[in-house]
């Protein structure tokens, strides 16, 4: 598994500013967190989700072509740090 963080850099209060994804060894989406500046965390997995938060409809693209668009800043995270969110986001977190 692989764990990304993007910053979305933008003004609208209704996007998303961090977007937290797990991914499999093919690029999918297993997990996925988004988080809005007014700290509300949405999630989705592949049996459950909340808000608009859905998984994506295409496998995951490089860090790369994220970071292409000023508008995105893209890091690799640990395990740990993706489970911390998740476990905020789904209201399970001790």
């Amino acid at each position: 598994m692989k764990y990304i963080k993007v910053k979305w850099l933008h003004s609208s209060p209704n996007t998303p500013v961090l977007l937290y994804s797990e991914l499999d060894s093919d690029m999918w989406e297993v997990r996925k967190v988004e988080v809005y500046t007014d700290g509300r965390k949405d999630f989705a997995d592949r049996n459950e989700m909340s808000g608009s938060t859905r998984l994506g409809i295409e496998p995951f693209p490089s860090l790369e072509i994220i970071a292409a668009d000023p508008e995105f800043k893209p890091e690799v995270i640990s395990r740990e740090e993706f489970d911390t969110v998740w476990q905020h986001a789904k209201g399970t977190a001790r």
